[in-house]
């Protein structure tokens, strides 16, 4: 059996990374096995004392803090007052002001794009008649053209 030598320094750099792959395999495989174990020691430990923590603050710790928040609520608060009714009246008369003036704006500049249409149409209609104006008489000038050579053509025909 032959052993092939690499010639170049990749192929030698690539023959030695597969021997060292080929060592460093089953040491890979044995941590691998070894951190699972472990990760799941750890996770069998923490559950149990994870609950037991949780239990005792629902139980123990929460109800306290609430009553001390409630307390605090209490002698913070100056006291029940009317609710004012001022800003939802100040937002449906803005907003009803807001709107007449969109259809104020809506209106005007609909009767703005409609005198420019009209404007725009009429400007259309008179550069058409005008076009059609020079089609015609270039028309009547090519044919009258073409008539006289004709009328020529046939003077000096025998």
């Amino acid at each position: 059996m032959a052993i092939a030598v690499p010639t170049t320094w990749t192929g030698r750099v690539k023959a030695q990374a597969v021997k060292t792959g080929q060592r460093v395999s089953p040491m890979a495989d044995q941590a691998k096995l070894v951190a699972y174990k472990s990760v799941d020691d750890a996770r069998r430990w923490a559950a149990p004392r994870l609950e037991n923590a949780a239990h005792r603050v629902e139980v123990q710790l929460a109800p306290a803090v609430s009553s001390m928040l409630n307390d605090a609520a209490v002698r913070v608060h100056p006291g029940r007052t009317a609710k004012s009714r001022r800003w939802p009246m100040f937002i449906l008369v803005s907003g009803l002001a807001i709107g007449a003036a969109g259809v104020l704006f809506y209106r005007r500049n609909a009767q703005q794009w409609t005198e420019h249409m009209k404007d725009s149409a009429s400007d259309a209609s008179r550069w058409a008649h005008e076009r059609s104006d020079r089609v015609s008489q270039s028309a009547d000038s090519a044919a009258s053209s073409v008539s006289d050579r004709a009328d020529e053509a046939s003077r000096k025909m025998p």
